[in-house]
């Protein structure tokens, strides 16, 4: 820190209680100087000598036979005035950062002009001031700090204005020139542990401004971003570390708003400083923007903002950011409506596109990389739902009409969404049968892996119609892996598929209300069943008519008839479990579906263990 000395006698000022300053002299005082609460016991000459206002203030005194001075208005106060006493004694006072400006501001209100004194203080005040303070990093900082207690003394004397652009100028400057030494808050690499130079940080000068006062902090800021030198990432980073710096629970997403009017005001101030480039702040970082903003119910304005700056990041979100806590008045846990409202946001001004046959294009087509940001969006949702279903005062209309507006995305894979959908049927076992219609309908068994195939043919929870529709597509799938073609289907077969067809140039993402409705008999199973037969016999026709095939195609065959076998054999238990225990409603059907063979039947014992993803 810089400092500056001024005078060369000791220090002779004396303190009598707490409220009564005099100097320790042989000459008797002849002026009382009342600063506040404080009476200093001073003399005329030494201060006459140096200040006009002094001079105005002694000759009104006299005029009303009086030696005693009121002064209330001083800058800086008592101690601020006795730096400027000191100076007029000559006695030795030392300046420095935390300091200088209430100096300099009592030495203005006292009118210490060189045209009173040459070398007086105000003009040795502003060669410190500018030969070394507006020279330091941190100087300047702590004198800006300074200056929120002196206003407007301070800002009007342009100190605070000075302040911000040493401040900005230093911050702007290329890191690689940096010379001085600075703050930098962070855990050092495992590279910087050695004694070599280190290159230095472009966002070097961030943790230092959070010592700042958000009033002072936003003029920063803004003057930083006024020079042009610093990117927008950068900006953003320093207003991350701000928020945590200042936000007490931000880091975890929780504001403790027991000051609720600042923790506001701050806020918002964030929010206004926001670069405005895309992608220059972090999403997770606006997400927890914006539930602060909501915690402290910050301005439509901010939130609307907040909004439409994450919703063009929203790929960039991962599923805890989105866990947003619901208002107190409502029963459910998570604030569902905000993450629709920005799934809404992100699909408004997402380009459309038409489905495509191939899921795969060029990666420099921006087609693709929008149809890639959906994709990125739809697995957040999957996940996002598969964390909300937990709560078991989730409506099912908010978690089905959160998956409708993804239902038009494009994606590969439907694991996820299972994933959601059985959790939901988990936790809350006493939905109705039209509800388990409706939120199973989100689904396109088409789109499951051969796993989640797997455990859904296993899950009690789902409608008995989806799991034969997953058993089918699961066996097609596994038929078409060894080279082979399915056959065309019987009309009682297709009923039982979504569209009552299969093998159509585009799937369809959901099943209609036509699909459920319609009721799987007994003959339908049967049918089903020996189709799967039929081309489980087929593929084994064609392997042995086939002299040339490899001894990897040949295992990968008969795995793929393995598994679609043991699905079977997985459906028909869970079947005969459900007829046995009278499970199977009308609107499953209403007789009893057979089976592929005696021996599969009679070896399989009832099943009534749960299953689940989670």
């Amino acid at each position: 820190m810089k400092f500056m000395k001024l005078g060369s006698k000791p220090d002779s000022f004396q303190t009598a209680g707490d409220n009564t300053r005099y100097v320790a002299t042989e000459l008797a005082t002849d002026i009382v100087i009342n600063i506040g609460d404080v009476k200093f016991y001073l003399h005329k000459f030494p201060l006459l000598s140096k200040s006009a206002r002094l001079q105005k203030l002694v000759a009104t005194s006299n005029d009303e036979n009086s030696d005693e001075i009121h002064i209330k208005d001083i800058p800086g106060g008592p101690t601020a005035f006795e730096i400027c006493a000191k100076f007029c004694y000559g006695m030795t006072v030392t300046l420095n950062a935390y300091n200088v400006v209430a100096a300099r501001c009592a030495a203005e209100y006292l009118e210490m002009y060189e045209t009173v004194e040459k070398g007086n203080l105000i003009y040795k005040i502003d060669v410190f001031l500018n030969s070394s303070i507006f020279r330091s990093w941190k100087d300047s900082i702590i004198v800006l700090q300074t200056t929120k207690s002196l206003l407007p003394w301070s800002e009007e004397l342009k100190v605070v204005s000075r302040c911000l652009d040493s401040i900005a100028s230093k911050a702007s400057i290329d890191s690689s020139k940096v010379q001085w030494s600075y703050t930098y808050n962070r855990k050092k690499l495992p590279s910087e542990n050695g004694n070599s130079p280190q290159m230095v940080p472009k966002d070097w000068w961030v943790e230092d401004l959070c010592e700042l006062h958000i009033d002072l902090y936003k003029r920063v800021i803004t003057t930083i971003k006024t020079k042009g030198g610093i990117s927008g990432d950068v900006i953003g980073e320093a207003l991350n570390a701000y928020g945590l710096r200042r936000l007490p629970g931000f880091s975890k997403g929780r504001i403790q708003n027991n000051d609720f009017i600042k923790y506001r005001s701050l806020v918002e101030t964030i929010v206004w400083l926001l670069p405005t480039e895309k992608g220059t702040v972090r999403c997770s970082f606006l997400l927890r923007l914006l539930r602060a903003a909501i915690l402290l119910d910050c301005g439509e304005v901010e939130r609307n903002e907040l909004m439409r700056r994450i919703s063009q990041q929203l790929p960039e979100a991962t599923v805890t950011d989105l866990l947003i806590q619901a208002p107190p008045e409502e029963a459910a846990i998570y604030d569902v409506d905000i993450v629709h409202s920005l799934v809404e946001e992100f699909m408004s001004h997402s380009p459309r596109t038409d489905t495509i046959e191939n899921e795969f294009q060029e990666s420099e087509s921006p087609k693709f990389r929008a149809d890639a940001s959906k994709v990125l969006v739809a697995k957040l949702v999957d996940g996002y739902l598969a964390e909300i279903a937990r709560d078991p005062n989730l409506p099912l209309s908010k978690f089905v009409n959160l998956a409708e507006t993804i239902a038009s995305f494009s994606r590969p894979s439907h694991d996820g969404l299972y994933r959601a959908i059985d959790m939901y049927l988990k936790e809350h076992p006493g939905v109705s049968k039209s509800e388990k219609k409706r939120i199973c309908r989100l689904m396109d068994c088409r789109k499951l892996s051969a796993e989640a195939c797997m455990h859904a043919v296993q899950n009690d929870r789902l409608p008995l119609r989806l799991v034969v529709q997953v058993l089918f597509f699961e066996q097609v799938r596994a038929t078409a892996s060894t080279g082979n073609s399915t056959p065309d289907l019987p009309g009682s077969i297709r009923a039982l598929l979504p569209g009552g067809s299969h093998g159509r140039s585009r799937s369809t993402t959901t099943n209609t209300e036509e699909d459920w409705d319609s009721v799987p008999t007994a003959e339908d199973i049967k049918a089903l069943k020996g189709e799967l037969a039929t081309l489980r016999l087929g593929s084994c026709s064609s392997d042995r008519n086939g002299n040339d095939t490899a001894k990897s195609d040949l295992e990968k065959i008969a795995a793929s008839r393995m598994k679609g076998t043991a699905m079977l054999k997985i459906f028909s238990k869970r079947w005969s479990s459900k007829e046995r225990h009278g499970e199977i409603s009308s609107s499953d059907t209403s007789e009893s579906p057979g089976s592929v063979n005696a021996e599969e039947t009679k070896s399989t014992p009832s099943r009534s263990r749960r299953h689940s993803l989670s």
